[in-house]
């Protein structure tokens, strides 16, 4: 069978498990995921020998150290995901909520209530843990799901998915709503994207150039985010304190997520004091600074001249660049150019121009006098996340199990007619 039609056959596996996940109820849906915490312990060993032999293939390879990091599964790894299973064992289930029940003049009651996407088909890359993450918060959310992980990973993946698959059994739940690609072949990516009557959504997580390729060739809609350019804006009378505290967090805590710092803005009116000072903690912080020629000269030795280019850069590293503004309105202006509507900050005292900076702000996370590295599931209450969107159809921010909703129309009546 060619790849196209194999794709095609788990497809239509999943779209057919996808109506059981539907209705299965909260208890079978966390008895899954209790069997699946327990199979992640118990089975620890042959999970760690599945990932030894993609690791061996991998250095063999060439793999560089950063992707080896994230390829590689430890003890405190199978842990951690065993203990996200329990976690989300204790959240809400979302599938068969209604919101808002609301009363028409002719006495029908009109509400929403949350049902499953469907089926998802997840693309990642590198993370064998993934595996886990992405399906146990699918599965919650009463969908079935398509699990295509990267080729460096293939033998971790195929020995998570078996664990999925046997917890849903042990449920009594369709094995077929986890399901993993058995290939490394790009073109299951490819065939997967074509196949819009039977998938849902897709969700590609991973790189920039994965995530455009998924976005060019699917005909599904696509939630998805390309990259985390982050801005923290300081205000005009910003406590300088706080704001160093924060621009440090935000930059030097994680440099290498989608949710750290990599431009800040500074009112022209705060960098004479506010940029030396932060200029020396960045330093101490270990950070370099690509500045703009009015920051240059206050921030000291950790600073060069920017370039056009490092404005609006992901850097993923403990690079910052830095641009004095003259006003709230230039710094949003330059937010609007160069963002990624991901995160976007302001550091401010004044009330007025921190509401007005939360309104016009366009980020799936908007925050006053904090961290850029709150835009995380956990940290916003979610308890756990599948990734952050930052396109506005259908979620826009970190996608949790109720992200992994719709809602449909449901109207309650006593036999009325429309006239």
């Amino acid at each position: 069978m060619s790849i196209a039609g194999e794709m095609e056959v788990m497809a239509k596996k999943a779209k057919d498990a996808s109506r059981a996940m539907a209705a299965a109820s909260g208890a079978a849906k966390d008895a899954f995921l209790a069997a699946a915490a327990g199979l992640l312990t118990t089975r620890a060993d042959e999970i760690l020998a599945a990932n030894a032999t993609d690791i061996a293939k991998a250095r063999a390879a060439g793999m560089d150290a950063p992707r080896l990091d994230r390829l590689t599964l430890t003890p405190a790894v199978m842990e951690s995901m065993a203990a996200a299973c329990h976690e989300i064992i204790s959240l809400p289930d979302p599938v068969g909520a209604i919101e808002a029940l609301r009363p028409r003049p002719n006495g029908l009651l009109v509400g929403r209530m949350r049902v499953p996407l469907g089926v998802i088909c997840m693309v990642y890359e590198s993370r064998p843990n993934v595996t886990i993450d992405a399906a146990i918060l699918c599965l919650k959310a009463g969908n079935a799901v398509i699990l295509k992980g990267g080729s460096e990973a293939l033998a971790s993946n195929m020995a998570l998915a078996g664990l999925l698959r046997e917890a849903l059994a042990a449920a009594g739940l369709p094995e077929d709503a986890a399901q993993l690609v058995p290939v490394a072949d790009r073109a299951a990516v490819a065939a997967l994207c074509k196949l819009d009557e039977l998938i849902d959504v897709m969700i590609p997580r991973g790189g920039e150039g994965l995530i455009r390729a998924v976005v060019s060739q699917a005909t599904m809609p696509v939630l998805k985010h390309y990259k985390g350019v982050c801005h923290a804006y300081v205000d005009a009378g910003a406590d300088e304190a706080r704001a160093e505290a924060v621009v440090v967090n935000a930059k030097a805590q994680r440099p290498g997520v989608c949710n750290a710092l990599e431009c800040l803005l500074v009112h022209a009116a705060a960098a004479p004091t506010f940029l030396p000072r932060v200029g020396a903690a960045l330093v101490r912080a270990g950070v370099t600074m690509r500045a703009c020629p009015r920051a240059l000269p206050l921030l000291g030795e950790g600073a060069t001249p920017a370039a056009p280019e490092d404005f609006g850069q992901e850097f993923h590293d403990l690079i910052l660049a830095v641009k004095v503004v003259d006003s709230m309105d230039e710094a949003l202006t330059h937010i609007h150019r160069y963002g990624s509507n991901h995160t976007e900050v302001i550091l401010t005292e004044d009330h007025g121009r921190a509401m007005d900076f939360l309104r016009r702000a366009d980020a799936s996370m908007v925050g006053i006098n904090c961290s850029t590295r709150f835009n995380d599931g956990g940290e916003l209450g979610l308890g756990a996340e599948i990734g952050i969107s930052t396109s506005k159809l259908h979620s826009y921010g970190p996608m949790g199990l109720v992200e992994l909703t719709s809602a449909k129309f449901v109207v309650l009546g006593q036999g009325q007619v429309r006239g």
